[in-house]
C-alpha cells in the first residue's frame, strides 16, 4: 500500500527539516510515532446502544477496533461505579496512522463549517499536538443517516519532536492547516 504522506515525509520533509533545524543526523528529525483517538462517553454507563454505535463509528473512521475505557473509581456524584464504561479510545501506528493523518488533513478538516485553520497553540510543550473535533460528520466514512447523536472526539498526534517549534514545523510540512495569529 503506497502511502502518500510517508513518501512525502521521507523524500521532502526530512531534508527540509534537517536544513531548517541544522540536524547532524537524519534520526534527529522528528517524526509522528502514533495517533490516539479518544471519546469520552458519559451516557455509556446507562445507554449500551450509544456505546455500541460509538464503537462502530470510530472503527469505521480509523479502520481499527477501539478499546472500551472503564472507570477506575466510583464517583457517586456522577452515578458511576468502578468498572463502568466511560469512553473509548484507539491508538494508530505505522500505515494506519499515516493513512488516517492523510485523510484528516486532506478530507476531514476542510469539511468543518467556517473553517479557518486549527489553533497552533494546542501543543503540550514537547511537540505533541491535540485537536478536539466537535462532530464525527466531518469524516467522509460516516453517513448522516447512520448516526443517532452528534458526538465529538479528541485526536492526539504524538511526535518525537523535542520542542513545540519542531512539532509545529513537522505537522505544517505534512499539510496541517494551522491558522495565522
Amino acid at each position: 500500500m503506497a502511502l502518500r504522506l510517508k513518501t512525502l515525509y521521507n523524500e521532502t520533509i526530512v531534508p527540509q527539516m534537517t536544513e531548517q533545524f541544522q540536524y547532524k543526523n537524519i534520526h534527529e528529525v522528528p517524526k509522528v510515532t502514533k495517533i490516539t483517538i479518544n471519546r469520552g462517553m458519559g451516557e455509556a454507563a446507562t445507554n449500551a446502544k450509544s456505546l455500541e454505535a460509538s464503537l462502530n463509528e470510530i472503527a469505521l473512521i480509523t479502520g481499527q477496533k477501539p478499546v472500551v475505557t472503564r472507570a477506575k473509581k466510583a464517583i457517586a456524584g456522577f452515578k458511576i461505579r468502578q468498572g463502568m464504561p466511560v469512553g473509548i479510545m484507539v491508538t494508530l501506528r505505522s500505515e494506519r496512522m499515516y493513512s488516517f493523518l492523510d485523510r484528516l488533513v486532506s478530507l476531514a478538516l476542510p469539511r468543518i463549517r467556517d473553517f479557518r485553520g486549527i489553533s497552533p497553540k494546542s501543543f503540550d510543550g514537547r511537540g505533541n499536538y491535540t485537536l478536539g473535533v466537535r462532530e464525527q460528520l466531518i469524516f467522509p466514512e460516516v453517513e448522516y443517516d447512520s448516526i443517532d447523536q452528534v458526538r465529538g472526539m479528541d485526536i492526539s498526534i504524538i511526535t518525537t519532536a523535542k520542542t513545540d517549534e519542531e512539532g509545529r514545523a513537522l505537522l505544517k510540512a505534512m499539510g496541517m492547516p494551522f491558522r495565522d495569529q
